[in-house]
């Protein structure tokens, strides 16, 4: 018998009854054709599939919630939302290759017609100067070799994955922990509109369902699952990001970490991963000497000074020269430097801000981004 290919409806209902998996839809449907043969079909048959016993054989029967189905259904089409299974050939490959790869995903966006090369980028939510610096440069560096970034949209270093690669103009996948009609967090909205546009949004998870805790490790895993590896950049040791990493070592991924201080807590789970066997990243040329398909162009020659736009006023490209992205400076230093009020550097600044370019920190301290 060929293994069917299950419709939304039979799938949602399954994902309604308590202890049925991934793992328990896909043996279903192995065996059965639809819903409504399992729930014909004698007991005895069910429960010789392996994983299930009399008790969810029974749950089978009348278990599920009819309902909440239908409730579903009109959320997905409310939201334009539209839905990937596991027997799909649009599934993405190394996705379908863990052991518990979801049976069914729910997706806005483009689905790309062939899976790139993935890495996933995660870190803390509360990252130092440092740590968003090296995020932007990795990332922006990873875009132009052709690199999709995964990550999970949370604050921090996520959200700072995923705004680099679009403004790198790269693509983007944005795993949720919560149904795709609900935005978590929520000043990431206008994030989450521009990733629709130019990336992808997933999640495994019912329309409605919030961001709850025991939610984000099950995430974690399918971060890791889509990628090739995975880079962390700032992480306690206890962090979601280490278990994103638990999961890569699972699935025979690549671990990537950026060394940090030894005295910042946020930094102690990368260090102890590179003590563990990571491999330590110092530059894209430490990532894309793991992938052997990607030609490495770090060495090459490149203009000494960053690219800045041409729209700016001659007073803007002055102040962004006299920026950099390592150290941040102070509004009295580009004041002295630029031989400029400071009414007149901080109108210019702001612009800069505006369009994404430079960064205000505590302190009156800028830098570029």
């Amino acid at each position: 018998m060929s293994i069917a290919q299950p419709t939304l409806r039979d799938l949602l209902y399954l994902l309604t009854i308590p202890n049925i998996g991934p793992g328990r839809i896909r043996r279903l449907f192995s065996t059965f054709q639809s819903v409504e043969e399992i729930q014909q079909a004698p007991l005895q048959r069910i429960m010789a599939i392996p994983g299930f016993d009399r008790k969810l054989a029974t749950q089978l029967r009348t278990g599920g919630n009819w309902k909440v189905v239908e409730d579903q259904l009109r959320r997905i089409h409310q939201h334009g939302v539209r839905y990937l299974s596991i027997w799909d050939e649009r599934y993405p490959p190394l996705l379908k290759q863990i052991p518990d790869a979801p049976a069914v995903l729910f997706y806005k966006g483009t689905l790309p017609s062939r899976w790139p090369l993935a890495l996933a980028v995660v870190g803390t939510r509360t990252p130092s100067t440092y740590g968003r610096t090296v995020t932007q440069q990795l990332v922006q560096s990873l875009v132009q070799h052709g690199i999709c970034i995964v990550s999970g949209f949370a604050r921090g270093i996520d959200t700072i994955a995923h705004t680099a690669a679009l403004q790198a103009g790269g693509f983007t996948v944005a795993v949720l922990g919560n149904g795709i009609d609900r935005i978590y967090p929520a000043e990431n909205k206008h994030l989450f509109n521009r990733i629709v546009e130019n990336g992808l949004v997933i999640s495994e998870f019912l329309m409605g369902t919030g961001p709850d805790a025991p939610n984000f490790p099950r995430r974690n895993r399918i971060i890791s699952g889509l990628c090739h590896g995975v880079l962390v950049i700032e992480a306690g040791e206890k962090s979601g990001a280490m278990i994103t990493c638990d999961y890569a070592l699972q699935h025979n991924r690549e671990v990537f970490a950026v060394p940090g201080p030894i005295t910042a807590p946020r930094s102690m789970g990368t260090n102890r991963l590179i003590q563990q066997g990571a491999k330590l990243v110092r530059h894209i040329g430490d990532i894309l000497e793991e992938f052997p398909s990607i030609p490495d162009t770090t060495n090459e020659p490149k203009s000494s000074t960053p690219n800045i736009p041409e729209t700016l006023s001659e007073s803007q490209k002055r102040l962004l020269k006299n920026l950099s992205f390592e150290e941040p400076r102070h509004i009295d230093q580009l004041v002295l430097a630029l031989h400029a009020s400071p009414a007149a550097i901080l109108a210019d600044l702001l612009q800069l801000e505006l369009q994404g370019l430079v960064k205000q920190l505590s302190g009156k301290m800028f830098i570029r981004i």
